[in-house]
């Protein structure tokens, strides 16, 4: 299945060791005449496919010396051939299949070239699992735990460093690889399920077979291959099922824009227009903006969205059909392969607009209750909420997007607790980023979060003040969306004095055998601030586990007034006595009475004389008439009943 023609001797290695077992009973050659058969490999993408779907072609990319002038036939099955395609290069050929109706089956296509050789290659169309279409993705009712792969734990020392592949693991070079993979993610199901979280998302596994700073995976080398330093397709798949028995749901982080410079399109390139700008670099002016602005310049758009990001990135053009096509099939593959809960989409506006709205629309329409979420970086509500489904643009645009990082609130949280308290500095600028959810289609579903892989961690972010950080959990682990906890948050990992990305995404402690000082998945070594930070991470999730109603449901905010910022969690219900979550985030010491009608923070509307709240840190209860007193820069979570 690997080929042997222009591409490097390097590159074929990097190749041949990223072949997973579950392709090599797909694609295979058939006995045949020697004087008739060439004797060449093929590739074809997807390796396999699924009756039963509800787009009823598939597009098969096969790759192989010469192929692009081979007329080709079925052999064997029922299936139609719709379409033939060949493009630029000779070693591409793009067969389009009809299975509408087909039934579960292997297929057997014959390539026949000009002078009557021919080759063979087995294709099977495979049964779904059971209730695949109609899997539910992530949710409001979820909390995510965002993981490094190769920062988290190394459950599997013997893939650190694979032949064939340069970056070689240097557990000291903060931009290298140190080794974290798979094995080390489901050695640690229990703390990761143990801590509250119901969903994982990790940074890409698929390979990245580049010279250096591979160990982050957003530069693709091969779309259907996980890194062979992370560990094989095998273990991914045993990973999410694990995960899954655990009540653990798996969501896949997606490269749609770009690719790695070692990518083998980019020694034999299907065809002249795979690449933006001709394959050379030019870069993003990273101007999002602009794809908006009543006022742009068309060049300024186009420079957007072709532009690369660095010149190791090459920039796809999804303009071009087939490559549209194979990154829809390679996200459907994958769903259906690994049984994932959800989509993390990278850099989610900077490709083709119109291919973005293919992607979605047919991905939605194959899982109509699954769940995307795309990273839009931008704090402006409007351009985050141009991008999610249902809401309100100042444009026709099809948008089947469920989700979007909620980049806004994030940059809100921070600075209000960064600012002194005014009539225009504060949790003002909390309430009134909220205050544009009528801009989202659905803001329930946006997922918010304190800090991530980009980013300096929330800790640093908030001066490394603990009642910051813990003001800031609270609020986004209690506010409406999905929240999303980056490894290490949980333990007041910084990154003082530096926004260096391997510092950012440094080691979880207690995640490699050496480890012997401190680990975080045991508690052993942890200081008394890291076990507090920890326990209240647990604490905050265990309510989500305790009212998913409550955190399905609705958020009511009052108005911030002298340094307090107070909001309540209900379920749809309209019954003013049923359960609620009341959160008091307080700046200032403060006497809050709760249902005073003389108080500027009275909450008549909230809370009803007889009902009683309990105070989650230390279970104190309250009548809805007391008075409650609250320190300075604290976080007081209450259940009403």
């Amino acid at each position: 299945m690997f080929n042997f023609n222009s591409v490097s001797h390097a590159f074929l290695l990097n190749r041949y060791r990223a072949l997973p077992l579950l392709l090599t009973s797909v694609v295979s050659l058939v006995a045949a005449p020697v004087n008739a058969l060439q004797q060449s490999e093929l590739e074809v993408y997807p390796p396999n496919w699924w009756a039963g779907m509800q787009h009823p072609e598939v597009e098969l990319m096969i790759y192989g010396e010469g192929v692009a002038d081979d007329t080709v036939s079925i052999d064997k099955g029922k299936a139609t051939i719709s379409r033939v395609n060949a493009l630029d290069s000779e070693n591409y050929l793009f067969v389009t299949l009809d299975i509408s109706g087909a039934r579960a089956q292997d297929l057997t296509l014959t390539l026949t070239d000009n002078d009557g050789s021919y080759r063979r290659l087995h294709y099977s169309l495979d049964k779904r699992k059971e209730g695949s279409a109609s899997r539910k993705g992530f949710g409001s009712k979820d909390a995510i735990y965002l993981i490094a792969p190769d920062r988290f734990a190394n459950g599997n020392t013997a893939n650190d460093n694979v032949d064939g592949y340069q970056d070689k693991v240097d557990r000291q070079l903060k931009g290298g690889r140190h080794g974290g993979d798979i094995q080390g993610i489901v050695d640690n199901l229990d703390y990761i399920k143990s801590m509250g979280f119901t969903q994982i998302w990790t940074m890409p596994l698929l390979e990245n077979a580049m010279d250096k700073y591979s160990y982050h995976g957003y530069s693709t080398t091969d779309y259907y291959n996980i890194d062979p330093r992370f560990g094989s397709n095998d273990a991914f798949i045993e990973f999410s099922e694990q995960a899954k028995s655990e009540g653990v749901g798996v969501i896949m982080d997606m490269v749609l824009n770009h690719i790695g410079s070692n990518h083998k399109w980019m020694e034999d390139t299907p065809s002249k227009d795979w690449v933006n700008n001709e394959g050379k670099f030019v870069g993003t002016t990273h101007k999002r903006e602009s794809l908006h602005d009543p006022h742009a310049i068309e060049s300024d758009i186009k420079r957007f969205s072709d532009g690369w990001f660095v010149p190791t990135m090459p920039d796809l053009n999804q303009r071009n059909p087939h490559l549209a096509n194979y990154l829809v099939q390679n996200a459907i593959w994958w769903v259906e392969t690994a049984d994932l809960s959800g989509i993390r989409v990278d850099t989610y506006s900077y490709p083709d607009k119109a291919f973005l709205s293919e992607w979605t629309n047919r991905l939605m329409d194959e899982y109509p209750n699954f769940n995307i979420v795309g990273e839009e970086w931008s704090v402006n509500p409007a351009i985050t909420a141009y991008w999610q489904a249902g809401s309100q643009r100042h444009d026709d645009y099809d948008s089947a997007l469920p989700s979007v990082m909620d980049f806004p609130l994030q940059a809100a949280v921070v600075k209000a607790l960064n600012s002194d308290e005014s009539w225009n500095s504060g949790f003002i600028t909390v309430y009134e980023t909220l205050a544009t959810d009528f801009l989202y289609g659905d803001p329930n579903n946006l997922v918010i979060f304190p800090d991530n892989h980009d980013m300096s961690r929330i800790y640093t972010q908030l001066g490394h003040d603990k009642a910051k950080w813990n003001m800031a959990m609270t609020l986004l682990l209690t506010t409406r969306g999905i929240p999303q906890v980056f490894y290490g948050t949980e333990i007041l990992m910084g990154n003082e004095g530096t926004n260096d990305h391997g510092i950012i995404r440094s080691d979880f402690p207690g995640g490699w055998p050496s480890d012997n000082d401190k680990n975080a998945f045991t508690g052993k070594g942890l200081n008394s601030d890291e076990r507090w930070a920890q326990q209240r991470i647990k604490a905050l999730l265990q309510l989500r586990q305790t009212y998913p109603q409550l955190f399905q449901g609705k958020l009511k905010h009052y108005a911030p007034v002298d340094g307090v910022y107070t909001y309540f969690r209900t379920a749809d219900s309209t019954d003013k006595n049923s359960e609620k979550i009341m959160v008091a985030l307080s700046k200032e010491s403060v006497d809050l009475s709760l249902t005073s009608l003389t108080s500027l923070t009275s909450f008549t509307e909230m809370l009803k004389e007889g009902q009683t709240l309990t105070r989650v840190s230390d279970g104190k209860t309250f009548e809805a008439t007391d008075t409650i007193s609250l320190p300075t820069m604290s976080a007081s979570v209450f259940i009403v009943k």
